[in-house]
C-alpha cells in the first residue's frame, strides 16, 4: 500500500473522468474521436495513478486494457459495437471471478475490500460478493439490452449518467445486510 499523500477523492476521480471525457468528446467528435479521446484518457488514468497513489487498481488495468482494446478495434474497424461491448466483457469478468470464488468458498470482495468494511463477518463478505456477482450480470443484462434497444447516444447517455446511480441505489441496498453482519463493529480484542 502506498504512504503517498493523496486527496481522498483522485481514485474515484481517475476511474469516473475518462468516461466523462468520452462522453464529452463523443458529442463534438463523433464516436471515432471519443473513442480516441476516451483511450487517451484511461491511460492517463493510468499514469496518474502510478505517480499519485503508487499502484494501480486491477480494476483500473482491466478497464484500461479493455479500453485500449476495445477502443483500437472500434477505430480500426470503423465498428462502435466494439466499444459499447466492453462494459459487458467487464461485468462478466467480474461476476465470473466473485463465482468462482464463492464456488471455491473465498469472497473475493474480502481481499480486495477488507480495510473499508471492518467487523464485516465471514457470512456478510459471503452475501456481499454473492449480491456484487448477481448486480454485474445485472448490469451486463442492461448494458446489452440498452445497445441493442437504442441508438449510440441513448446508450452513452445512460452508461454515463445510469450506472452511478444504480450503483449508488445498490450500494445502499446492501447497507442493512452488511450492518446485521458486523459492519463497522470494533474487532474484539483475543482473550
Amino acid at each position: 500500500m502506498s504512504t503517498r499523500n493523496y486527496p481522498s477523492w483522485l481514485p474515484a476521480a481517475l476511474d469516473y473522468v475518462p468516461l466523462v471525457a468520452f462522453f464529452i468528446a463523443f458529442k463534438f467528435l463523433g464516436i471515432f474521436g471519443g473513442t480516441a479521446v476516451f483511450m487517451a484518457a484511461i491511460a492517463a488514468s493510468v499514469a496518474i495513478a502510478m505517480w499519485k497513489i503508487g499502484r494501480v487498481s486491477p480494476m483500473m488495468w482491466l478497464s484500461a486494457i479493455l479500453v485500449i482494446g476495445f477502443g483500437g478495434l472500434t477505430i480500426w474497424l470503423h465498428d462502435e459495437r466494439f466499444i459499447q461491448i466492453k462494459p459487458t466483457v467487464i461485468y462478466v469478468l467480474l461476476a465470473g471471478l466473485l463465482f468462482a470464488g464463492l464456488w471455491r468458498g473465498k469472497p473475493l470482495l474480502k481481499y480486495v475490500m477488507e480495510h473499508g468494511f471492518q467487523g464485516l463477518s465471514d457470512a456478510g463478505w459471503t452475501l456481499l460478493s454473492r449480491n456484487w456477482a448477481w448486480f454485474f450480470v445485472g448490469l451486463a443484462a442492461l448494458n446489452e439490452l440498452t445497445r441493442a434497444l437504442t441508438d449510440f447516444d441513448t446508450w452513452l447517455t445512460l452508461k454515463v449518467w445510469g450506472v452511478m446511480p444504480l450503483t449508488l441505489i445498490f450500494v445502499m441496498a446492501n447497507m442493512p445486510m452488511l450492518m446485521r453482519h458486523g459492519l463497522g463493529e470494533e474487532a474484539k480484542p483475543a482473550e
